[in-house]
């Protein structure tokens, strides 16, 4: 995931993140039975979609935390 894509979710509403969430666990489950039966030739998109679902993760909490702070200031 590259910065500008970083900036596009930043743009996207808690839902649409976590469908995006959702999609990348998935593909992440789907990567590693590849690994297990011996079947995905490129081993390192198992660590990029790890670290894709962290950042994903990651913005998500930011727009959480961002909330709460919004509505606890008066």
């Amino acid at each position: 995931m590259k910065r500008k894509q970083i900036e596009e979710i930043r743009g996207l509403t808690a839902d649409e993140i976590t469908r995006r969430l959702e999609d990348s666990r998935e593909a992440y489950f789907k990567l590693r039975m590849q690994f297990s039966t011996g079947q995905l030739k490129d081993t390192a998109q198992l660590r990029e979609s790890r670290r894709d679902i962290a950042r994903l993760e990651t913005l998500l909490r930011e727009q959480q935390r961002a909330e709460t702070a919004a509505g606890s200031t008066p």
